[in-house]
This record gives structure tokens, C-alpha cells and sequence, in this order.
């Protein structure tokens, strides 16, 4: 696959496919932090040592154990312009971290980009697999399996009582992080999120925006994560998470059916005065259209508007933002040719789909 295909299409394949609770659950993930054993750190990195970390892990993804895995395509990210390293922060296929590093990187991107190795972010290597759904076990399985390929080829830092050494402490021990993006849009309405967040860090997980630590829950997107990672097993770190987003799509469930059966004349004006401006509007900001976009998303969950389908709703809310909306158009946009722009997308968007 060429380099180009990543920026074609604003949703990855993997994300077209439906998985268990997709009508709440977006996606599920699993990201797995790795060094190697006779290199520093990023953060004290030489080019010459950035080199050899990327040739030494470039080697091991052009492994035959790997290729039965999937097909990869390896890109050093000095080869991208800015708003093709923002298009895949977006597409959440590497970290806002290694978009704005200015040392060497890289990634490898699978075919379907469900999986993705991020080189010299703030460790070595990071093995990140995406699924559709509430998927953590599956896409845990496959992180699994190409972190024990690697091993067999790369010296890997670790310490028999600590476990794997990371440049930041809170990774050290699995390296794992495991996180389910959820789109509780119920429980924000009903103000439920106010207590279910306090709720959630109590049992050792974290809740972050869309695009992860330090972002905000644009279009009522919340992103569940483990905060420890050091005592407790893989298994165990995902068996918490879970159980724990088993329960909150129980709570967003209720106060779904609560809304439709205590306010459904409230609900219907919401998502049509929602699909009304997302039809219209001429001129929008990227906050306005991911909040219009999130209840309209909800009256499809809710069957309260018909013809549109979640993964529609899903791609729009990456077209939409700056990156894509820029790569798309062919250069720099300034703010209000962004709304511009935005705004006709989604038009154009909705209305193609009234015409099928």
C-alpha cells in the first residue's frame, strides 16, 4: 500500500465494521510501551542513536512471523508534511507526541489500520491495536502476539522485579495501556457523567478526551483507560477495564431509555433542530458541529431518525477536523475558511445521503 492511502479516507477500514455495544462503544485499544536494552531513552536521544532504534525495529516488522499477521507499510514521519502527521493523530494511528516530536520517527501502519508501531514517541516502541466495538480481549491478543515476536529479536529493557522499563514511570511494569472510546452522550444530558467520572478513577482508571491525555471530550467521546500498570497482570489490567465499561453502558443504556420515555418529544426537537443545522448551516466551528454531530448520532441509536447510518456520523467527525479539512482542501486553511469548509462537508454529507 502506498503511503497516500492513509490520507484518503477519513475512517479506517477496521472502523467500517460493526463490534459487540457499537452503538455506545466506538473503539477498543490496546497500546504496549517497549525499549531496547542498549539504547537511551528518546528524551536523550543523538540522530545516530534515533537511526538505529528505527532500523532495528524496520527490521523486525519485515519479519515473516509478522507479515502472516498483516501487510505493513513502513513511514518515516520526516517524509510527511504537518497535515499528514495531524490526518493520522486524527485517525488516532499515532500519538499528538510523536507528531510534534522533532526527533526522527516513524511508524508502520497495517493495511486495514487496526494496528500501528509508533518508533521513538517516548519509548522505542509502541504497539497500539484498534477494533471496532468492545473488543479489548481481541485486540489484547494480537498486541500480544507481535510484542512476543519482537522479543525474539529485540533486546528488550527489563528488570525482573519492576518488569519493563519505560521512559515515563506510570508505564513501567506491563507497558500496557488498554482503553475503550465510549460515546455516553445519555449520561452527559442527564449530568449522570458528573458522577460517574469520579466513580470510574476510584477503580483505577482514568477518563480522558478524544484524542487522549489533555484533550477535551469533544462530541461527548470519553476514553476509559487503566492508570496502573505496575503489581497487577495484562489479564488483569483488562478484566478491570472490562467490567467497569460493562457497567457504565448499562448506566448510558438506562438513561437512554429514561430520555425516550420521560422527554421523547425533548429528544425528537434535540436531534432534529441537530439535524437541521448539520443540513444547513453555512458556517460552523469544530466544537458546535462534534456536539450537533454527537446528538444526532444518539437519535439514530435511539431510532429516532432513520436513513443514516453510526459509521456515517463516525467519519464526518473526522473529516471535520483540522487536519483532514486541510489535507482535504490541498494547503493551510485560517480559522473561518476551516468553518467554512467544515459546514459543506457535513451538508454535502447528510444530503447525499437523502438522495440514496
Amino acid at each position: 500500500m502506498t503511503v497516500d492511502n492513509f490520507f484518503q479516507n477519513a475512517i479506517s477500514e477496521w472502523m467500517r465494521g460493526d463490534g459487540p455495544h457499537s452503538d455506545i462503544v466506538i473503539s477498543s485499544r490496546i497500546r504496549l510501551a517497549r525499549n531496547l536494552k542498549n539504547h537511551p531513552f528518546p528524551l536523550l536521544y543523538t540522530n545516530t542513536e534515533s537511526n538505529a532504534v528505527i532500523e532495528e525495529v524496520k527490521s523486525s516488522i519485515s519479519q515473516e512471523q509478522i507479515k502472516r499477521i498483516g501487510s505493513f507499510t513502513f513511514i518515516p514521519l520526516e517524509d510527511l508534511t504537518l497535515l499528514q502527521k495531524k490526518v493520522l493523530v486524527e485517525k488516532h494511528l499515532i500519538s499528538l507526541h510523536l507528531a510534534n516530536e522533532s526527533r526522527k520517527g516513524a511508524v508502520a501502519i497495517s493495511e486495514n489500520e487496526s494496528i500501528s508501531i509508533m518508533v521513538n514517541e517516548e519509548d522505542h516502541i509502541r504497539i497500539q491495536c484498534l477494533y471496532p466495538g468492545l473488543q479489548i480481549y481481541d485486540a489484547w491478543k494480537i498486541a500480544n502476539e507481535i510484542d512476543n515476536i519482537f522479543e525474539q529479536k529485540l533486546d528488550y529493557a527489563f528488570d525482573e522485579k519492576r518488569g519493563y522499563l519505560t521512559s515515563c514511570p506510570t508505564n513501567v511494569g506491563t507497558g500496557i495501556r488498554a482503553s475503550v472510546m465510549l460515546h455516553l452522550s445519555a449520561l452527559v444530558l442527564t449530568g449522570q457523567i458528573n458522577r460517574i467520572i469520579p466513580a470510574i478513577t476510584q477503580v483505577g482508571l482514568t477518563v480522558r478526551g478524544i484524542y487522549g491525555e489533555g484533550s477535551e471530550a469533544l462530541g461527548n467521546l470519553f476514553q476509559i483507560s487503566n492508570q496502573i500498570t505496575l503489581g497487577q497482570t495484562e489479564e488483569d489490567i483488562i478484566e478491570n477495564l472490562h467490567g467497569v465499561v460493562n457497567q457504565i453502558i448499562e448506566h448510558e443504556r438506562q438513561s437512554r431509555k429514561n430520555l425516550i420515555q420521560e422527554s421523547r418529544v425533548q429528544m425528537e426537537d434535540r436531534v432534529g433542530r441537530a439535524f437541521g443545522i448539520l443540513s444547513y448551516a453555512r458556517n460552523i466551528d469544530s466544537k458546535e458541529a462534534m456536539e450537533r454531530l454527537s446528538d444526532l448520532r444518539l437519535g439514530i441509536d435511539l431510532q429516532l431518525i432513520k436513513g443514516i447510518s453510526a459509521s456515517v456520523i463516525n467519519e464526518l467527525m473526522v473529516m471535520i477536523q483540522q487536519g483532514f479539512l486541510q489535507q482535504y482542501a490541498g494547503g493551510e486553511l485560517n480559522v473561518e475558511e476551516r468553518d467554512v469548509r467544515r459546514a459543506t462537508i457535513i451538508r454535502e454529507g447528510l444530503s447525499s445521503l437523502q438522495k440514496e
